[in-house]
């Protein structure tokens, strides 16, 4: 069997029969029930907490339980545990109210009186409050300043993670060590954060996963704040607690994906682009919490497939009292990439060119500069790919009516994501280590701190052992993490599963191979070596940024009713190179998750702030796709063996999203005849654009 040849999922019977255990499943014995206190404004003061007089059973966790640090250990320290004396966005948690009883809990959460003395509060980016500024050049665009300027300017706003499970975690502190069980991404970021709040030795600290009913980076960072909460409640009352959110909670107090606004310049010479200049800015909230590497990967997603000679790239993250913004499936290339692709598109319609014909005379090729300097040095396809798009869509015959009367749009995208965390991030920072252990009847268990979350990583990651060792599937064992037993391999992000953690795994079982009929147990530990292609300046932000690219080539059909200006997307064609897939049957899952969530987010999923507070807090007033709005996907990819991925296998899992929503916005722009710079793409804001 070859590797991308389909198998059927490791997890799948747990799950179809319902055995299989999430957080709000597990039984602990003497469980208490948590309840969080939070901030009702976007910023003050804390004047006074009024309780109700304390009944037995009640018990009160905040800023005076602190054992340590008041503080979530991420890429900074910046957001407190509990608000102490003031509060920085609506939603920020005060206290927890902890019992045996829900009951009893609710009635004295609902009696609890905050007095606030309200500041002003910052609202909107571009108010001189900033975490973090980012630059890069390339090429000398000051040389361009005089030629024809086209310039637009691109809008997103939030989109909501919408992940099956809700945020959970149990904490249990037992014989003077804490344990905390969850819905999770990153074990040891947890693990870490409490390192860092409580002051414990890390072996008084075990983070276990449990099941995970999705994330897509909405549990990258936030449980880390639970995490420690609970923690700190369980500590004090000496029985486990349970901190579980409803979903009106998780929508509205929870991270987001950043919105942003993003200018380009482009200076065009005789129907050429001679250089762009590319403004990033992305609205991080209160706290900074990932919203810096966010960023990072946003600007150092431009100039996506196109090779342009010049180039001045800023992005900025704004401080602002709005709800405070994390991960999400991307990591800031959705909103960047969508501004790049309309404005490529529109750059088409400027210079009467088609969309595709201008496109492929951009794309990036073997050998060049990528737009921080480095060198792309793996094989890239891009034309091959736009060939094939245009074949399985029968682009030049297709058809600008509908039997209807609805208005017909194209619109293309042409994408890339790259693998891994930025620059040498994986060999400064992460530093993964991974272990293959062989037990003495012949099993082989898979020993990492990376999670399956519902992408199918349990899977992947088990069929590459498998492969490598040539054993059965069934002999390779992968339990959810616990980091009593698995070294820290890395987060569950930045499409690094497959392509970083596989490729060491693949390592380990190579070597395991020559030992496999020893008769004891042994353990093979791999640890992650840079290539020597990868040079990177962190401070310049020059060089390669990225380990390799993988490519998706998107063309997308929509309707547009006349009258009621509504969108339906009717198909979506799709070529993507991801070197060579680990399994056909999980890339082509992918490749329909990342079409529907990239089409909600494109056309359907609005989301806004009114003063501070998220205003669509249910499936009611959120609206995402459902099964009557998926399109008709069409899909097909190139082999292209990554030689430093397992098997030949780059990144996947972000990239089936990434285009999607620039491809519809421009799909609609072809219908109505206008340009389009703001998404969702709702029928309100068709009806501005076409006034």
């Amino acid at each position: 069997m070859k590797i991308k040849d389909p198998v059927n999922r490791v997890d799948i019977q747990a799950k179809l029969n319902g055995s299989v255990k999430y957080i709000e499943d597990m039984i602990f014995e003497n469980l208490h029930y948590a309840r969080t206190l939070r901030s009702s404004i976007p910023r003050g003061k804390i004047l006074s907490v009024a309780y109700p007089d304390i009944i037995e059973g009640i018990t009160i966790v905040d800023k005076n339980d602190i054992i340590d640090k008041n503080e979530v250990s991420m890429i900074d320290t910046d957001m407190p545990i509990f608000a102490d004396s003031e509060v920085n966005y609506v939603g920020e948690p005060i206290a927890l109210i902890v019992g045996k009883d829900k009951n009893q809990v609710i009635e004295f959460f609902n009696k609890i009186i905050v007095e606030y003395e309200p500041l002003e509060a910052v609202l909107t980016m571009g108010d001189n409050a900033t975490f973090s500024k980012r630059t890069y050049t390339k090429g000398d665009l000051s040389k361009y300043s005089t030629l024809e300027e086209f310039s637009g300017h691109y809008k997103t706003t939030y989109q909501e993670q919408l992940y099956m499970e809700k945020q959970g975690v149990v904490a249990n502190y037992v014989d003077k060590r804490i344990e905390i069980y969850g819905s999770m991404q990153c074990p040891y970021y947890i693990k870490n954060a409490l390192i860092n709040a409580l002051g414990f030795n890390e072996n008084r600290i075990r983070v276990i996963q449990t099941t995970t009913g999705g994330a897509f980076g909405g549990k990258e960072d936030y449980p880390s704040l639970m995490a420690c909460q609970t923690a700190l409640a369980s500590i004090k009352i000496g029985a486990p607690v349970r901190l579980i959110f409803d979903r009106r909670e998780d929508i509205i107090f929870t991270t987001k994906r950043h919105p942003s606004e993003t200018n380009i310049t482009s200076y065009l010479e005789n129907g050429k682009i001679k250089g762009m200049k590319i403004d990033v800015e992305l609205d991080a909230g209160p706290y900074l919490g990932l919203s810096d590497v966010v960023l990072q990967r946003a600007i150092l997603s431009m100039t996506g497939a196109y090779q342009i000679e010049n180039l001045e790239v800023n992005g900025v993250v704004y401080k602002t009292n709005n709800v405070f913004n994390g991960a999400f499936r991307g990591f800031g290339a959705p909103q960047s990439l969508f501004a790049l692709e309309q404005h490529m598109t529109q750059i088409a319609k400027h210079l009467g060119k088609d969309p595709l014909d201008l496109r492929r005379e951009y794309f990036v090729q073997t050998g060049q500069l990528t737009s921080t300097n480095g060198i792309f040095h793996e094989n890239i396809y891009l034309a091959k790919m736009a060939d094939k798009l245009e074949e399985i869509s029968d682009y030049k015959n297709l058809k600008k009516e509908s039997d209807d009367g609805n208005l017909v749009g194209y619109g293309f995208a042409i994408v890339p994501h790259g693998g891994g965390f930025t620059g040498d991030g994986e060999a400064v920072h992460i530093k993964a280590v991974v272990k293959l252990k062989k037990d003495t009847e012949g099993f082989v268990h898979i020993l990492v701190s990376n999670v399956e979350m519902g992408q199918g990583a349990l899977t992947a990651l088990a069929k590459i052992v498998a492969s490598a060792l040539d054993i059965p599937l069934d002999r390779v064992v992968y339990k959810n993490t616990d980091t009593h037993a698995v070294p820290d391999s890395g987060p569950t992000a930045a499409s690094r599963t497959t392509m970083v953690i596989g490729k060491l795994l693949y390592e380990a079982a190579v070597k395991l191979r020559e030992v496999m009929d020893v008769n004891e147990e042994i353990i093979i530990t791999e640890h992650y070596k840079q290539p020597d292609y990868i040079e990177w300046d962190q401070d310049t932000l020059q060089g390669n940024a990225y380990l390799s690219y993988s490519w998706a080539a998107l063309l997308a059909r929509v309707e547009v009713d006349p009258l009621t200006l509504e969108v339906s997307c009717t198909d979506i064609y799709g070529i993507y190179d991801v070197g060579i897939p680990v399994d056909e049957k999980l890339l082509l899952g992918q490749v329909h998750g990342g079409v529907i969530q990239g089409m909600g987010y494109g056309m359907m999923e609005a989301m806004y702030s009114d003063g501070g507070k998220i205003q669509q807090n249910s499936f009611a007033s959120y609206a995402v796709p459902t099964t009557v709005d998926v399109p008709n996907i069409h899909s097909d990819w190139i082999i292209n063996e990554y030689e430093d991925g397992p098997f030949g296998a780059k990144a996947a899992g972000e990239l089936t999203l990434v285009g999607v929503a620039p491809a519809i916005a421009s799909a609609v722009a072809d219908a109505i005849g206008k340009d389009i710079y703001e998404i969702p793409v709702l029928p309100e804001k068709i009806l501005e654009v076409t006034k």
